[in-house]
């Protein structure tokens, strides 16, 4: 188990380096706890008292990421850049937005100018139609989606109530078109090639609806 300490903890420390500090904080995080593992299943006090210090100084350094990510967020400067490269994989709404979503969302606001806009090319109608579907099978888990057009909107974001903020260049159809119905991608999104994007993320104080 010490292997995979090792190897969270030095991506851990390279993220660091590169300013990634959200991300850095995750890898502390997950190798501290596999360190501490292997701390508790070691009988040789010196390999212990090595480990306790590693340990210590590991979560010294994530508390101090924290707070600094932390106050970011309460000066409104955080940011965080993700590019999406042409043909690259993994980048999965729910890889995307999971770090962001937790039980203090209650509202998300979209607002995407081709949101209408699916790959079988369907007419307005028949997209209206598939947005009432979503909204009358949302209603069955307890959860009300409204949906509003305007002629003049531009901007593609994402909006959490809890201050996050999501900036995607291409909005939220950055993957390409399944190649056929049994293709590997076509359901789990993990596996679909995505269009060259960049994603911003922010976080501000106050997030709500304008």
């Amino acid at each position: 188990m010490e292997d995979p300490a090792v190897l969270v903890l030095k991506r851990a420390v390279e993220l660091d380096s590169a300013s990634r500090f959200q991300e850095s904080l995750v890898c502390y995080q997950e190798g501290i706890d596999l360190l501490m593992r292997v701390l508790k299943a070691t009988k040789d006090q010196k390999k212990k008292a090595h480990y306790r210090d590693k340990i210590t100084s590991y979560m010294d350094r994530a508390e101090e990421i924290k707070k600094y990510i932390e106050k970011e967020k309460e000066d409104g400067k955080y940011h965080k850049q993700i590019k999406i490269e042409e043909n690259s994989k993994g980048f999965s709404y729910e890889k995307l937005f999971q770090e962001y979503l937790n039980e203090t969302v209650t509202e998300v606001w979209v607002e995407d100018p081709y949101i209408r806009q699916v790959h079988q090319g369907n007419e307005k109608s028949q997209q209206m139609t598939i947005l009432e579907e979503i909204q009358q099978s949302l209603k069955d888990f307890g959860v009300t989606l409204d949906v509003s057009y305007s002629p003049s909107i531009h901007d593609r974001e994402i909006r959490f109530n809890n201050g996050w903020m999501i900036k995607i260049g291409r909005g939220l159809d950055y993957f390409k078109k399944p190649q056929g119905r049994f293709c590997l991608g076509y359901c789990d999104f993990d596996l679909r090639p995505c269009h060259e994007t960049t994603v911003d993320i922010f976080h501000t104080k106050h997030t709500k609806k304008t």
